[in-house]
């Protein structure tokens, strides 16, 4: 080992990295606060529920860059996704807005984006209810 490689930066964490510890904060910082999550499709009620409350003025969503925070929100229920529906994780490392395109792929084949889910529930409010898109996803997956 030479003196370069003591000098070396640590590579960056790669998507499916930062997803799992970003399920864990969101998970631990929701039960915390009263928004309990328990890694089912019927938690994204507490989703719908935390983004109707906190993107009030003076809310956790209101104003700043909720960014991580929807990047949280999105890994969760992708997470659940992976769990419950027998989905896997589809990410781009190299991709510049990696962390809103992070996808999972159902056994039937059709993608879901839940960053993308997660930031339109945040501009369109209710009637982009995460748990209605968890509900359908799981129903057309039934169905399939």
């Amino acid at each position: 080992m030479g003196l370069s490689d003591h000098f070396k930066k640590p590579k960056p964490p790669t998507l499916l990295e930062d997803i799992p510890k970003a399920e864990g904060w969101l998970t631990e910082n929701m039960n915390a606060s009263g928004y309990p999550l328990d890694g089912t499709i019927e938690s994204f009620r507490e989703l719908d529920r935390f983004f109707d409350e906190q993107s009030r003025p003076g809310g956790l969503l209101s104003g700043g860059k909720p960014g991580s925070k929807l990047f949280a929100v999105g890994s969760y229920m992708g997470q659940v996704f992976v769990r419950q529906l027998g989905g896997v994780w589809e990410t781009d490392d190299g991709d510049p807005e990696g962390e809103i395109n992070i996808a999972v792929r159902l056994p039937d084949g059709s993608l879901l984006f839940p960053v993308q889910r997660a930031m339109k529930r945040l501009r369109n409010g209710g009637e982009d209810s995460l748990y209605v898109y968890g509900r359908f996803a799981a129903e057309t997956l039934e169905e399939g």
